[in-house]
């Protein structure tokens, strides 16, 4: 069994509010193909296609407040509901409260520890282990969970020999903001397929793409619909190379933010959990997944 956690961000279902809402306008052919020629807006969901299931999960998880990213994917990793936990949310990176909840029991770790290969397939700039190293900078909860699992977090030299993808899926972004000028570029197709093929080579396999909050936050139309028009070209290439009798891709987010450019701040939205692959794994999957603790224990019944 194959598992590919593709986590994008700061996605919520939110209005079909062209003013607001970038989903609502932004030219995504593929996915909405898959989904019976529906958008990922609220009211979607639930609709199970031949290739894909939709489901709208509760990132609020029963505490008030705006749903934070270091409580929300914590939650994702460990299947613990830690705002409720805590009382409270809390973010963008974690504090020790959160950190402890991903100290040895996140997906990472119950997967390795059962015998089982994973990886976190994003690669790292040079300048991040930098300011890791110097304390200018934590790790998010992704990474966190990762290197406390005992996983070591993939580098440019990873990015270069083709066995990891940057932040942006296609490598432009090294170049452009970063200034490795001889970063290798993808099309977000080819990126897609790349992906893909990196996923297949674990048992679990897990991309942050992180993108769409800071879209979300920049309150840009412009660049939210270009941003979400180049992901349904790399959803295109991943998932046209994907063996769905193989395994299964979610595609999910920690809270809301992107889907309504109204505010700066994260959304009360759900938020979309797409799941491709064989109906049969589908089902398994979804079966009575209502929020996003949901996730971890979902994902785990398969190992």
């Amino acid at each position: 069994m194959k598992f590919l956690f593709l986590f994008l961000d700061g996605v919520g279902l939110g209005a079909g509010d062209p003013q607001i809402n970038p989903f609502s306008t932004a030219e995504m052919p593929y996915l909405q193909s898959l989904a019976g020629g529906s958008r990922l807006l609220a009211g979607s969901a639930p609709l199970e296609t031949a290739r894909l299931t939709l489901l709208a999960l509760d990132a609020n998880l029963g505490v008030s407040g705006l749903p934070q990213s270091a409580t929300g994917q914590a939650t994702l990793l460990t299947g613990a509901n830690i705002p409720m936990a805590l009382g409270y949310h809390y973010g963008p990176k974690p504090n020790p409260a959160v950190a402890g909840f991903l100290q040895d029991n996140t997906l990472f770790h119950k997967l390795m520890r059962s015998g089982r290969s994973a990886a976190l397939l994003n690669a790292y700039p040079p300048r991040y282990f930098e300011a890791i190293a110097s304390g200018r900078r934590i790790y998010s909860a992704i990474p966190l969970a990762a290197t406390r699992a005992g996983l070591t977090l993939k580098t440019s030299a990873d990015l270069f020999s083709g066995r990891a993808l940057s932040a942006d899926f296609t490598g432009q972004g090294w170049r452009n903001h970063l200034g490795i000028s001889d970063s290798p570029v993808f099309s977000p197709t080819q990126a897609g397929r790349r992906l893909a093929e990196l996923a297949v080579q674990y048992d679990f396999a897990f991309f942050e793409y992180w993108l769409s909050d800071y879209a979300g936050h920049r309150q840009d139309m412009q660049e939210a619909t270009a941003l979400l028009e180049g992901l349904d070209q790399v959803i295109a290439g991943l998932l046209d190379s994907w063996d769905d009798r193989a395994g299964l891709v979610l595609i999910t987010s920690d809270h809301g933010n992107l889907e309504d450019l109204g505010t700066r701040r994260h959304t009360l939205n759900p938020v979309p959990a797409l799941v491709a692959g064989a109906p049969e794994l589908r089902q398994r999957f979804t079966a009575g997944l209502k929020d996003i603790a949901g996730i971890a224990p979902a994902i785990l019944q398969f190992y």
